[in-house]
């Protein structure tokens, strides 16, 4: 069984066009999690109109309060993978595209219990090519060096229900989700990188992340890993 875990917030005008890509790649029993974080907009009412068991809706409740920008994501994509029941986890964001063969290239990978990570075109609003995210974002293994700088974005990812008992819940210090969950993997499974694009990373100026520049400060960059290392390091002797 697969589980599809999306973070969704007033994204209405991209949803139903991801939704679209996903469901036909999905199998009768398979799910498609939405996690909802109080959207205003006409999010719910989309997906709604699909009208498709596979879909299944959750609320989260969004906190905002003294916290980084990443923080309401990674705690909504937390609510999706609590109630993923599938053997093969993939997440998803609400404003990209996945390519047809998505799940068909990366499930023999996860047959083999890894964190599977593919490459992805850029786009721009209008599902334009402008390059692909390797050549932002060069794929690295090993845990220093992801440590030093995360080669890994949520929505190409894909892994097995062992890694997201081991990854949750997340720490109350963790703002990056796929940070942790990449470290983690590093640690204790097999990481593999497929180098075709699966997906189309939507670029519309509304994107948390941003591919060429971290926001935050060194101070803040070097005090972040420093929690990251300590709640690892509680976490592996812990699940001992």
């Amino acid at each position: 069984m697969i589980s599809v875990c999306m973070a969704a917030y007033n994204g209405e005008k991209y949803i139903e066009e991801q939704v679209k890509s996903i469901l036909p790649q999905l199998a009768e029993n398979d799910e498609l999690i939405v996690s909802d974080d109080g959207s205003a907009d006409s999010t719910l009412k989309i997906l709604e109109s699909f009208d498709d068991c596979r879909i299944k809706i959750f609320h989260h409740n969004r906190n905002l309060i003294g916290k980084h920008p990443f923080y309401p994501a990674t705690r909504n994509f937390e609510n999706a993978l609590l109630q993923a029941k599938g053997d093969y986890i993939f997440l998803t964001d609400q404003d990209d595209i996945w390519l047809p063969n998505k799940i068909q290239t990366m499930l023999p990978f996860l047959k083999k219990d890894n964190l599977v990570i593919s490459n992805a075109w850029i786009v721009n609003d209008k599902l334009e090519r402008q390059s692909k995210l390797s050549d932002y974002i060069p794929f690295k293994k090993g845990f220093i060096k992801n440590l030093y700088r995360s080669t890994t974005q949520g929505c190409i990812c894909a892994f097995t229900k062992k890694i997201k008992e081991y990854i949750l819940p997340f720490p109350e210090g963790i703002i990056i989700h796929d940070f942790w969950i990449r470290l983690l993997a590093e640690l204790k499974f097999n990481t593999v990188y497929i180098a075709e694009p699966l997906i189309y990373y939507r670029r519309h100026g509304e994107n948390l992340s941003d591919l060429k520049k971290s926001k935050n400060s060194v101070f803040f960059m070097i005090k972040y890993r420093l929690v990251m290392l300590y709640n690892i390091a509680k976490r592996l002797y812990s699940r001992k």
